[in-house]
């Protein structure tokens, strides 16, 4: 599994014009779930997004994580994560997980976050999206399982 996560300010995503999932403070995740991930990958991908310390402390130091600012998440399903670009100039995604799969894994990493105490909001599989954000910082990582 692979992750997008930007730290922000605020962001929402919108399915045909109308707000489906929209934060204020806290993360963004781009979620790309590949062939052969599992409940293991979403569990382990789950713990570093609620984990990672990417919040200011009071010195101004990257040293709180999403708990402990009382963070909000948006997460967006996002198969293009997984695009190679290697050969040509179309990219592939052969390594991207079949829908059904990425679904359920999606669903799982959603729900896993939630149990760890964040509120959390997402986007619509499979839908057309729009994502609007302010990231702060900027703060953009890239979280992968591999």
């Amino acid at each position: 599994m692979r992750a997008l996560v930007q730290r922000v300010l605020e962001a929402r995503v919108e399915v045909d014009g109308v707000a489906v999932g929209q934060i204020g403070r806290g993360v963004l995740v781009f979620l790309g779930v590949r062939n052969g991930d599992s409940d293991e990958q979403a569990e382990l991908l789950s713990r570093k997004v609620v984990q990672l310390r990417i919040f200011p402390d009071d010195e101004g130091k990257m040293n709180r994580s999403l708990l402990e600012v009382s963070g909000k998440l948006l997460v967006v399903s996002q198969f293009t994560l997984y695009g190679d670009t290697r050969k040509g100039n179309r990219p592939s995604y052969s390594e991207a997980a079949r829908p059904e799969i990425a679904n359920r894994l999606y669903e799982k990493f959603v729900e896993l976050c939630r149990t760890k105490g964040i509120l959390v909001e997402t986007g619509r599989f499979r839908a057309h999206m729009n994502v609007y954000l302010v990231n702060d910082g900027p703060v953009t990582l890239l979280c992968d399982t591999d």
